[in-house]
């Protein structure tokens, strides 16, 4: 072996001194002049002399390999940023539109430019063609959500569009975005009235604003046009007309959980409601954490849960647990779906009276997954369900709308925990016949995602409350908490803080 032929070969890294036979040589970068030095000492000393050359290239290569490990390499720990382009397309019209995005790493560099970028040639658009370019954010908070106006766009034309941001490696894109503006279009907005109640909180059935509401919560529309209300203060659930006629359908008005005839049954703070084809109103009856059923002959009944607030389901209806319900919706198979607000999950209550987990985890969060039970959500408050079977969810403590498919796959369509001026926690969540859907926040607006995934705010302003008629953001709402659409489009709203109904009939402006 090498070593027999060394009387002495210790290496001190600390001094960059090579000891060999007690004679010291200098390290060099690399050990390139090592490796030239120790040549020269096997040429002129005998121990050396009998070293076979394999046993030399051992030794050259021992010393190449020590020398590496003490000069670590510098790493760049600076990449470019991290961004997604919001996928809906905000308040467009024939010449303008709004689009943003989402920037969830800064690649650990300050943020020097972002915005969306344009065009309605290229496909892969860069800030080379048009772009927009809002203020940098430098309070160091990530996420940074922007949004960007575009102006002076060509009607009946289609546009790609993505967001950008730039850091000192360089710029990121996110995904491209496609939409085409409207061909005369200009605005598309709501009128909103009050067709009952006056403000002022109370019962009494009447006509317009001699009917008193006290906080509804929850509001539905069966196919003839009839409206359901949750008046949850006064628990009891209230009909209204068209024409803004209110009665009593059911609830004595005691706080309680008593069943049997309409009249002298108990609610506690009933919340959303659905009607089915049959003539049926299902109550999410919050404070007795149940699902109550109201036939179309006045008896109501539990239709699910056993009246203890929890978390268990069951081949039962009646002896699964729920947690202060918020919402329901039924399919076309007669399968309904529950927004269990305090267990933060969806349910489904099969027609023949299974109760099962949909979506979520007791676990209050915001994760989208291809697995229904492995995503989260946290305190859902509404649910829809369109003619193919997908849920939509409004997700109010992440303030997003959720859908959830058949197949139990969820992604978000819009908003999220950092978005809240886009949705500022929804509370309400309808769909018309051709599947758009309408939402109430509680920052007092009604908005409307379309089916091309354009969002529209049609009527309030975000953190303005009054009781306030009119057009678009001049109308007023007091915490809104539930939506309801008709047959010919008409929008309704449980103005709950205002204790009244409204109406809104969608205008499109040329």
């Amino acid at each position: 072996m090498l070593l027999m032929f060394v009387k002495s070969f210790r290496i001190y890294n600390m001094n960059d001194i090579i000891v060999v036979d007690n004679k010291n040589y200098k390290r060099e970068l690399y050990g390139i002049k090592i490796f030239t030095s120790l040549s020269f000492i096997c040429m002129k000393t005998p121990y050396f002399r009998k070293a076979s050359l394999p046993a030399l290239f051992l030794l050259t290569m021992i010393f190449a390999a020590g020398c590496k490990k003490s000069t670590p390499a510098a790493t760049n720990s600076v990449v470019a940023p991290t961004i997604t382009t919001s996928g809906l397309i905000i308040n467009l019209t024939s010449t303008t539109a709004q689009s943003g995005g989402t920037i969830s790493n800064d690649g650990g560099a300050a943020i020097t430019a972002n915005g969306v970028c344009y065009s309605s040639t290229n496909h892969t658009p860069t800030i080379s063609d048009s772009k927009t370019s809002e203020t940098v954010s430098t309070s160091g908070v990530i996420p940074i959500d922007f949004t960007s106006s575009l102006n002076g766009l060509t009607a009946a034309t289609t546009y790609y569009v993505r967001a950008y941001a730039t850091n000192s490696v360089g710029t990121s894109y996110g995904s491209v975005v496609q939409f085409t503006t409207s061909t005369s279009v200009a605005n598309v907005t709501a009128t909103v009235s009050t067709l009952a109640g006056s403000g002022t909180a109370g019962y009494a059935d009447g006509t317009g604003p001699t009917a008193l509401f006290n906080n509804p919560a929850g509001i539905a529309v069966d196919a003839s046009g009839k409206i359901y209300i949750a008046d949850s203060y006064n628990n009891r659930i209230r009909t209204l007309t068209s024409a803004g006629i209110s009665g009593s359908l059911a609830g004595n008005g005691t706080l309680g959980y008593n069943e049997g005839a309409a009249a002298t049954a108990e609610f506690y703070g009933p919340s959303g409601l659905v009607a089915d084809a049959q003539g049926n109103v299902y109550v999410a009856d919050f404070g007795n954490n149940v699902i109550r059923k109201i036939s179309s002959t006045g008896i109501v009944s539990t239709y699910a849960g056993n009246g203890t607030g929890g978390f268990s389901n069951n081949t039962v209806a009646t002896s699964a647990e729920f947690s202060n319900p918020a919402g329901v919706a039924i399919d076309a198979s007669g399968n309904m779906y529950v927004a269990d607000l305090g267990n933060n999950v969806i349910r489904k209550i099969t027609s023949a009276g299974v109760v099962t987990t949909f979506a979520g985890t007791k676990t209050a969060g915001y994760v989208n997954s291809t697995t229904g039970t492995s995503a989260s959500f946290n305190k859902p408050s509404g649910v829809a369900v369109d003619a193919s079977g997908n849920v939509y969810v409004a997700d109010q403590g992440n303030s997003a709308i959720r859908k959830i498919t058949p197949a139990g796959a969820v992604t978000t369509i819009a908003g999220g925990t950092s978005q809240t001026q886009l949705l500022n926690f929804p509370a309400g969540i309808a769909l018309d016949k051709q599947g758009n859907i309408f939402i109430v926040d509680e920052g007092g607006r009604i908005i409307e995602c379309t089916t091309n995934n354009v969002l529209y705010y049609l009527a309030g302003s975000l953190n303005v409350t009054g009781l306030v008629n009119g057009a678009g953001a001049t109308a007023l709402f007091n915490n809104p908490q539930g939506i309801a659409v008709d047959a010919n489009n008409n929008i309704y709203v449980a103005d709950q803080n205002n204790n009244c109904i409204r109406k809104l009939t969608v205008t499109v402006t040329p």
